[in-house]
């Protein structure tokens, strides 16, 4: 990024920064091995002890969504549309809940991870004139205090019921993965903030390592995130599956 933070989104810098997509890769690692030992602990009997302890979910689960959001909305400053991004993440968030509904392992993904990457982005893509307004330091001060007040929101129940995709849980609902769109944007839009901080404060472009290729599979995976996003549960219930029938 070599322009100022009033750079609208459709200037992509010329190089693409490899970091970003190692970075991401070594996301998809942690979740699939989160994953994989959630299903080894919960849905196919393993003795899985520590896994058990909910401050070990937790944190874990949080290092994971939380740095996926941040740098979902980091890339807000490379994309050349937005809304088209929005677009993939909803139909992918379908797919899930279609596909995590007729299989019925486990309980079905409603409002899931996918499901906040794609709103968010909306957000952003449909605010993005008025969030440039904001400086940027501002907006990571504001975005992340905000994540932080918010964060008991979603976990408490409701009386109105259809506001779960916001962040207002009925007592009926459940979810297997549940990332509604309170506080879940404010770190979204702080990654983004950070990215508009970032390219202003460095005008002559990201450091040299940045665009190196220093873990190839891990680059490899971060290109593709989310074909293995959508691929990596199946391959885990297949792998556990032969297991079981050996």
């Amino acid at each position: 990024m070599h322009a100022p933070s009033s750079v609208q989104d459709s200037q992509p810098p010329r190089r693409r920064i490899v970091l970003l997509d190692t970075l991401r890769g070594l996301l998809l690692v942690s979740m699939i091995a989160f994953h994989a030992t959630y299903d080894a602990a919960y849905i196919y009997g393993y003795d899985v002890p520590w896994f058990l302890d909910p401050a070990i979910q937790s944190v874990w689960r949080a290092s994971i969504s939380w740095s996926f959001l941040f740098l979902a909305g980091w890339m807000t400053s490379f994309s050349r549309n937005n809304l088209r991004r929005a677009g993939i993440y909803g139909a992918a968030a379908l797919l899930v809940w279609v596909a995590t509904t007729v299989a019925a392992l486990d309980t079905p993904i409603n409002f899931g991870i996918l499901f906040c990457m794609f709103s968010c982005t909306l957000i952003w893509a449909m605010a993005k004139r008025a969030l440039c307004r904001v400086p940027s330091a501002l907006g990571i001060v504001v975005c992340l205090a905000l994540f932080a007040v918010l964060w008991n929101v979603p976990h408490q129940t409701y009386d109105f019921p259809g506001l779960a995709w916001l962040g207002l849980p009925s007592a009926g609902f459940s979810s297997g993965d549940y990332y509604p769109i309170v506080p879940f944007v404010f770190m979204y839009l702080s990654g983004a903030f950070a990215s508009r901080l970032y390219g202003a404060a460095r005008r002559d472009g990201y450091p040299d390592v940045a665009y190196r290729d220093l873990v190839p599979p891990l680059t490899w995976l971060g290109r593709h995130s989310l074909i293995v996003y959508l691929a990596h549960q199946v391959l885990i219930v297949i792998v556990f599956e032969l297991l079981a029938a050996v």
